[in-house]
């Protein structure tokens, strides 16, 4: 399995996701055709999990996402729960500027759905990605 980098475009996010478990979603996620970007990376995503690290660190730092890329990041969410229930360490990142309370709560939202544990940063201005 190769590691998987895809660039961010205005309307998609930048995509690092290696197999020695550091796993990132960065930037703006509302591509106009949902299915062709998600597909590959959701298909990536399930290799790892029939093969993960022994430690998996989700880091994402979503600018923006409209309800489909919500989905999508839900349900690789939903599959880092088999992997702490197969006794894999796995632990999501969630950062966001420190003045964007909604991507604050959207990752509380997350956190309240899945068994993964999540570590918040706050992000000033000058950290920003």
């Amino acid at each position: 399995m190769n590691d998987i980098k895809l660039s961010a475009t205005k309307a998609t996010p930048e995509i690092y996701f290696s197999k020695n478990g550091n796993l990132e979603i960065t930037g703006k996620a509302i591509p106009d055709a949902e299915i062709d970007f998600w597909t590959p990376i959701q298909n990536w995503f399930s290799l790892y999990i029939d093969h993960p690290a022994k430690t998996t660190n989700f880091r994402l730092q979503i600018d923006y996402l409209n309800t489909s890329s919500s989905k999508e990041i839900l349900q690789m969410l939903y599959r880092l729960n088999e992997l702490k229930e197969r006794g894999f360490d796995a632990t999501v990142h969630w950062a966001y500027q420190e003045c964007d309370i909604d991507m604050l709560e959207v990752g509380r939202d997350y956190e309240h759905m899945v068994k993964v544990p999540f570590v918040f940063l706050a992000l000033s201005e000058e950290n920003v990605v």
